[in-house]
């Protein structure tokens, strides 16, 4: 180990800055792949990744280079995701590094989350090397981007040029990375400490987790202690990620590598990402052994709640079983059971934002093969009533029949770019959304750029396809979570036949509340079949109805059989139909078919 150099380092940017690209010419580089098989984004191996163009969960790597005077080096990178809801995988990530490579596209300059990986990776204490890529395009201005990254990033080293698409550039990194990136410390007689930044399940072999040694060796066989649980395991194989996991003999202080214990679905809730790892003899060791700024924080806040909910009621132990393996390789997602009079038993999930909702329902569906529906989402809200504060995140458990002193609910600054032509649509949406305008800046003079602050609640559900649609496609956003403001807000529910239906209940703004309750009583008219009694459909807030639409009964023609004869004879027919429906009215239960749901919740 004396002899070897070891640089643990990640690639932080803003969601499509080219830092997949750049991490796939570094592994070209260090002839880890071969120019041969030359991808653009070799670690984004998961499907959804390679069709949506962005990193979902960061990639652990490690490299064996030697540079020209033939000295040997260990680099152990991570690639993390650029898009705000995947911003715990950065933190992650941080803490089993020593240095950062901030990659910043010289046709967007700094942006939102570049500002904020740089402020995650300044408070974990990481070297950061400034990165400029696309340097080839021919509207990258890398002089603003550069004073950018002074002024904006206080950072005062001077950024490395590259073309992660042309290869340009790539050695002046990895020099970059020998000189600058500090060796981790090697603490070898001690007893064993090592951190879980990461984890995934593995059908064979079961979970599969991901560590970084700050102290001593952990090797086969070996028996270790989970601090948290104190629960102690055998270790059945250790080694590190060379794009495939390949066994190794121990990993000692400084590395990054994997270890497999066996852990199993029973286990499974055992793992905690940030937990440490300890030798079973040394059970009085504790997580202050390890410096505090190589701490991973457990308090997850999620932004966004829905109901996750199967189409087939036998498949409820599947979907469970399958939310604990995604909950494994994704510990920001959480969920608690649920069950709703109409959809059955489910869960209610929270998620870092829309774009996590969407990716962790396809992972469901593709991964695990299920058949899945997800409730309207909502967001968290604080009331505040009788000098009491209650936080709710589903709109079924808002307070009845009490005075609410205050309502508040997240808000997020958002930042749109967009071509100047289609400023006036995208004026009008946001002003629909409830947006606050609070900066209008040209980009250049076909590219304007737009600052709001808006209700998280206006953008979970569609934003994006009405902002793609509304701008040919042309316009992109970003926001950042600002804190909770005081909003004019009331819980709208939906009666069918009289009855609540708990699941369709929803927290609206006033201002929208008659627009939304006509909407979705008349989809709901639509969507549900005919029974044999007229149907009523309301929508009500304070216990005033402010919607309604009837579904007509189905009828039998009572009168085809009649021939002629006398009219009261019909009369006396029809009226004994008509008691007949008001009877079945009022004793009569509504089959809901799950489809209605379905499509009434369908997130396009």
């Amino acid at each position: 180990m004396s002899n070897i150099n070891i640089r643990n380092f990640c690639i932080i940017a803003h969601i499509d800055h080219g830092k997949s690209t750049l991490a796939a010419r570094i592994l070209e580089y260090t002839k880890v792949v071969k120019n041969k098989n030359k991808i653009h984004q070799i670690l984004d191996a998961m499907e959804l990744e390679q069709e949506r163009g962005i990193t979902i969960k960061a990639k652990t790597v490690r490299m064996d280079y030697i540079d020209i005077n033939h000295k040997r080096y260990i680099f152990n990178l991570i690639d993390t995701p650029g898009h705000v809801d995947f911003s715990y995988e950065v933190h992650r990530a941080l803490v089993a590094c020593e240095g950062a490579i901030l990659v910043i596209d010289a046709t967007q300059g700094v942006e939102s989350q570049t500002i904020a990986n740089t402020l995650l990776a300044k408070k974990a204490g990481l070297y950061i090397i400034p990165v400029i890529n696309k340097i080839d395009l021919l509207n990258a201005d890398t002089t603003r981007t550069i004073e950018q990254i002074k002024h904006d990033l206080k950072i005062y080293t001077n950024p490395i040029l590259v073309s992660a698409k042309k290869n340009i550039g790539i050695n002046k990194i990895i020099d970059s990375i020998i000189i600058n990136i500090p060796q981790p410390k090697i603490i070898l007689k001690t007893s064993l400490s090592a951190i879980i930044f990461d984890s995934f399940y593995d059908q064979y072999r079961g979970a599969i987790l991901l560590i970084r040694v700050f102290q001593g060796c952990i090797t086969k066989n070996m028996k270790i202690t989970l601090i948290s649980s104190k629960i102690d395991y055998k270790v059945l194989e250790v080694g590190y990620i060379q794009l495939t996991m390949i066994e190794s003999s121990f990993i000692c202080s400084g590395e990054v590598g994997y270890i497999i214990t066996g852990i199993g679905l029973k286990d499974i809730h055992n793992i905690k990402i940030g937990d440490t790892i300890t030798e079973s003899k040394n059970k009085t060791q504790t997580i202050r052994d390890i410096d505090n700024n190589c701490q991973i924080s457990n308090k997850i806040t999620p932004f966004l709640f829905a109901g996750v909910y199967s189409n087939n009621v036998s498949e409820y132990k599947n979907l469970q079983v399958a939310l604990d393996k995604l909950q494994l390789s994704d510990s920001s997602f959480s969920y608690t059971t649920d069950s709703s009079k109409f959809l059955g038993l489910g869960f209610r999930c929270g998620f870092l934002g829309s774009l996590h909702l969407e990716i962790v329902k396809e992972r469901l569906e593709r991964e695990f093969g299920l058949s899945i529906f997800i409730t309207f989402p909502s967001v968290l809200y604080k009331i505040q009533y009788n000098n009491n504060v209650c936080t709710i995140n589903s709109p079924s458990k808002w307070p009845n029949n009490i005075k609410i002193d205050k309502i508040l609910e997240p808000y997020v600054e958002m930042t749109i770019k967009t071509p100047v032509r289609y400023l006036g649509v995208i004026f009008e949406l946001c002003k629909n959304k409830r947006g606050i305008q609070k900066e209008l800046k040209y980009i250049n003079s076909l590219n304007i750029m737009l600052k709001y602050v808006m209700p998280l609640s206006e953008i979970i559900v569609n934003f994006h396809t009405i902002l793609k649609s509304l701008s040919s496609g042309y316009a992109s956003f970003t926001y950042q979570h600002i804190g909770f403001k005081c909003s004019n807000l009331v819980k709208l529910e939906i009666l069918i036949n009289a009855v609540v239906i708990d699941t369709l209940t929803t927290i609206v703004h006033i201002n929208k509340a008659y627009s939304t309750a006509h909407s979705l009583v008349n989809k709901l008219k639509s969507l549900i079949p005919q029974q044999l009694f007229e149907i009523p459909i309301q929508a009500k807030i304070n216990n005033r109805i402010i919607a309604r639409a009837n579904i007509s009964a189905l009828r039998k023609d009572v009168l085809a059989k009649c021939y002629g004869g006398d009219i009261s004879r019909k009369r006396k027919l029809l009226e004994k139909q008509k008691a007949g429906k008001h009877k079945m009215k009022k004793f009569g239960k509504v089959n809901i078919p799950s489809e209605t749901f379905i499509n009434l919740f369908k997130i396009t």
